[in-house]
């Protein structure tokens, strides 16, 4: 399964084709097959997009799941816990 995303110009935010339009919800888009490259560029030259790109993707009960992780994690959004990230105006121990 191959699909198409990029990002929206006037928000920045990721976007997905459905076939016939953008979608904010990965769940929303098609496999576009060998006609990813095709939709992609007609997609910018229409200035719908930005730097869109085809990936590949798995099929899911839950719509597609990007192959890649990089993808996966602008499908889903962050792989860290907040509540272990850094805080501003706190310094980190040092454990040696």
């Amino acid at each position: 399964m191959r699909i198409v995303t990029g990002n929206d110009l006037a928000s920045g935010d990721v976007i997905w084709w459905t076939g016939s339009n953008w979608s904010r919800h990965v769940e929303d888009a098609v496999d576009v097959g060998e006609e990813g490259a095709v939709i992609a560029t007609a997609q910018e030259a229409a200035r719908l997009v930005n730097a869109p790109y085809v990936i590949d993707a798995a099929a899911a009960p839950d719509g597609p799941r990007p192959a890649h992780i990089k993808d996966r994690v602008r499908a889903l959004g962050p792989t860290v816990r907040m509540d272990l990230t850094l805080k501003p105006g706190v310094s980190p121990e040092v454990v040696l």
